[in-house]
């Protein structure tokens, strides 16, 4: 019987479907729970299903999920030895982990030395190019002014992808089709991502405009051992936002996949990682190439795919290597069987994007075989207006892709949230498309049909840290 992670006592410093996730992980390992929770979020689930909870401050998310001082605060006082960050907030913060190992307190997630080479897409980039891992054309280091980074852009080619080397999410990705027109986007993008990530710091690559965005989930431990579990596809996509995530890819050659995930290991490895990580490519199909574009230093949004397609708990595996303990699995050991495919389910107008809290009316998830809800939803419970619009996840698990689509359908028509505009119905459209449904479809899929609405000044970014 593999042994139990020392912790008595974790903070989860998130809040929502992933909160609740966490602490249920703990629950079962035996470890008590702390909540902590924004005023906004007093009646949330995960408040109420904590063993403790901590108000932490006013709504808004940079006085609350976003205010280390509170957290902290919050950690010492109810005698956490460990913190999980679940995703976005403070998952990526390496100032915020270095402050947990100064207080004595464990973060749940890798060293601060993995999170400022990896969560740094130019210092990421350059530890692919030292490995031999295949990288987009452009350039492996971040640039404040315009006029040099003009210069990487000549070189590889218009169009150019302007992007944040802090932080993800799509904040300040910008396309760029011209020099003309590069001045003016590179000021755009930088103050973008200045206002979401303190860094304007701006990577210049090559824009590949038909290619897949292809990830591998990874594991590594104190000890050097370093597995992967499997690829996800997460082509599914608006404004570079993952809307549908699935396992197997379809169309994706056994060879080309073996070799993005020795890529990803081989990555992991040479930087000594230690934790869950996620190794994203964008991966051209028709020339079978693949190339690395960052790596996402924390439990994914779409972790569910692996766990169900590999039968794996990988936020209990996560709490355990933060222990200090060896992973619980080997390579040998990772089996993979049927497809999964996952639906994000968000609070918003499906055509425009425009955020819709308020209170949730009538709430009845779906179920059956191989159905998964993750949610922190119930009857009566208020959506806030101040977060992301993530409110569930709906993932489904069958023999092979064209059943597990009829089965996310027919879990779709189940699922009943009434108050509220949802996306549901934009998943039932994407399942149906024949496109989706025969696997010809890359990252630009959704922008290349009559889903949306076509005006981008009706469309509205979400609140909180990006996902």
């Amino acid at each position: 019987m593999a042994s139990l992670p020392p912790f008595k006592k974790i903070l989860i410093a998130n809040r929502g479907e992933i909160a609740l996730r966490i602490i249920r992980a703990c629950h079962e390992l035996g470890i008590r729970t702390v909540a902590v929770h924004s005023k906004a979020d007093e009646e949330a689930l995960y408040v109420k299903l904590a063993k403790e909870s901590v108000c932490i401050g006013p709504p808004l998310a940079k006085d609350s999920y976003l205010n280390i001082a509170s957290i902290m605060a919050a950690a010492v006082a109810t005698g956490a030895d460990a913190i999980h960050p679940g995703y976005g907030f403070l998952s990526e913060n390496a100032a915020f982990a270095e402050i947990c190992g100064s207080c004595g307190i464990t973060f749940i997630g890798p060293t601060v030395r993995n999170m400022r080479v990896m969560g740094d897409k130019a210092r990421a980039r350059r530890a692919a190019d030292k490995v031999g891992v295949p990288t987009i054309p452009g350039d492996s280091k971040g640039f404040l002014e315009a006029s040099q980074a003009i210069k990487v852009a000549e070189k590889a080619g218009f169009p150019v992808l302007l992007k944040a080397c802090a932080g993800g999410g799509g904040r300040g990705m910008k396309i760029v089709n011209s020099a003309e027109e590069f001045r003016e986007m590179f000021g755009t993008a930088q103050r973008e991502v200045e206002a979401a990530f303190g860094d304007g710091h701006l990577l210049v690559e090559k824009y590949l405009p038909k290619v897949r965005h292809i990830e591998v989930q990874i594991a590594g431990d104190h000890f050097q051992n370093m597995i992967h579990l499997g690829i996800r596809d997460c082509s599914i996509q608006r404004r570079y936002q993952k809307i549908i995530e699935e396992s197997p890819s379809i169309g994706l050659p056994l060879s080309l996949q073996e070799k993005i995930q020795e890529a990803a290991v081989e990555l992991g490895r040479s930087v000594n990682y230690s934790s869950l990580g996620t190794v994203e490519f964008l991966v051209d199909l028709e020339r079978e190439q693949f190339y690395f574009i960052e790596m996402n230093t924390r439990l994914q949004v779409e972790h569910p795919v692996t766990e169900m397609l590999t039968d794996t708990d990988l936020v209990k595996e996560q709490i355990r290597i933060a222990a200090g303990l060896e992973l619980g699995i080997e390579q040998k050991d990772v089996k993979f069987s049927g497809h999964v495919i996952e639906a994000r389910i968000n609070a918003e107008d499906a055509r425009t994007l425009i955020p819709s809290p308020g209170k949730i009316v009538s709430y009845h998830p779906p179920g059956g075989h191989g159905v998964r809800v993750d949610s922190a939803l119930y009857s009566g419970y208020r959506v806030q207006p101040y977060y992301d619009s993530l409110i569930a996840k709906l993932i489904v698990k069958s023999v092979d892709r064209s059943s597990c689509i009829q089965k996310l359908l027919v879990a779709l028509d189940e699922f009943i949230i009434e108050g509220i505009n949802t996306n549901i119905d934009l998943h039932r459209k994407i399942l149906e498309h024949p496109s989706f449904q025969s696997g010809d479809f890359y990252t630009k899929f959704l922008d290349n049909t009559n889903f949306f609405l076509r005006s981008e000044d009706k469309c509205s970014e979400p609140l909180s840290a990006s996902l």
